[in-house]
């Protein structure tokens, strides 16, 4: 029984615009005297990588973060003391929603699985209220739970915020499943716990190898969508066609009540 869900937020619902990528860094590195060559972008991304991926302790610390953005700027060939002021500067503004785009599958499928009756909740490494996030991409009436990691004290995959996302919404690991683009915090911090998992790759990068190649034995059931548009599919059940035998004798259903979805 799938009866909640629960979604990362970066990269899952939101990208950054510009003014967080090579561009952005580019303005707020020479803001502060450091030159950077932006067409590096997305490969100091990828090199910086470790500096999260291979943190062993998951209390959240923002110097984490900004240890992470400045690493991203001296692969774009940032040095010097501006690179800490430009990267804490980049580490404030990753907080403003302005800064970043809901992408276009969210919310159709947001809706189409909380009228289905599921529970919707957030999980999110972030110090972004997740209540301004809401509120900015006009999301109401959708989320019955919110647990960031700067307000918990601890990061995916850490237990204690799956945990405590579980908690808001009363229901077991076993009827939740976590939807996110990070194979570590997502889907090895969801399973962890007991939940079901689905790992989000917009891009269909690695889809051509098998899941369980990347996170070992024991994940081949972990769906890859690259879209949120696939999702209501894998959780709610498909419609079953009426019996025409049965149609004429069928008792008519109490008004205002709906008919309970059940996933195995």
């Amino acid at each position: 029984m799938t009866r909640a869900v629960f979604f990362d937020v970066d990269f899952t619902l939101i990208y950054p615009g510009p003014s967080l990528q090579g561009e952005g860094y580019g303005f707020f590195c020479a803001r502060h005297g450091v030159a950077v060559d932006t067409a590096l972008f997305r490969t100091a991304v990828g090199r910086a990588a470790p500096v999260l991926d291979e943190v062993k302790a998951h209390n959240y610390d923002a110097q984490l973060f900004i240890d992470y953005t400045r690493a991203i700027i001296e692969h774009m060939g940032g040095r010097g003391p501006g690179a800490d002021r430009a990267a804490r500067d980049i580490y404030d503004e990753w907080a403003a929603c302005h800064h970043f785009f809901l992408y276009d599958d969210v919310e159709p499928a947001l809706r189409r699985l909380a009228e289905a009756g599921l529970k919707i909740g957030l999980i999110s490494n972030t110090q972004r209220p997740l209540d301004e996030f809401v509120a900015h991409f006009a999301l109401d009436n959708i989320f019955s739970a919110a647990i960031s990691s700067a307000q918990l004290g601890f990061l995916k995959p850490h237990p204690a915020i799956f945990e405590a996302a579980l908690a808001a919404v009363g229901e077991p690991a076993a009827a939740a499943v976590m939807v996110g683009d990070s194979v570590k915090a997502d889907i090895e911090g969801a399973r962890h716990i007991g939940m079901r998992a689905v790992l989000v790759r917009r891009t269909g990068d690695g889809l051509s190898s098998p899941l369980q190649h990347l996170l070992g034995p024991g994940f081949e059931d972990v769906p890859v969508i690259t879209s949120l548009a696939e999702l209501p599919a894998l959780l709610l059940p498909e419609p079953r066609e009426p019996n025409p035998a049965c149609h004429a004798e069928a008792p008519s259903r109490v008004p205002g009540r709906r008919r309970e979805s059940r996933l195995p």
